[in-house]
């Protein structure tokens, strides 16, 4: 009886030993599953982000585009204005 109370002490230490290990091995694979995850994770960020950046570049574009084009606009419709208003005077200058 005795030397099972001598050995109870270190079979005790065995099983706690024994018992962390396990626990620091399921600690390590759940880390590592997590940072996977995260790394899966960051990598379809990354890629939606880049889609994002990318149509705001097209929304750039075709916004200077527009720009452009109204300013045509702009000039045309002001050339027709001119155009119009001259040929008014004209003809109010035939009426008068």
């Amino acid at each position: 009886m005795k030397t099972l109370f001598k050995f109870l002490p270190i079979l005790f230490g065995f099983f706690v030993f024994t018992s962390c290990g396990d626990i620091e091995k399921k600690v390590e694979d759940k880390l590592n599953s997590i940072t996977d995850k995260a790394l899966k994770l960051d990598s379809i960020v990354n890629k939606e982000l880049d889609k994002i950046n990318s149509l705001d570049s097209l929304i750039n574009l075709e916004t200077e585009k527009v720009k452009v084009l109204d300013s045509l606009v702009n000039k045309s419709s002001s050339r027709v204005d001119s155009i119009v208003n001259g040929k008014i005077d004209k003809i109010n200058k035939i009426f008068n």
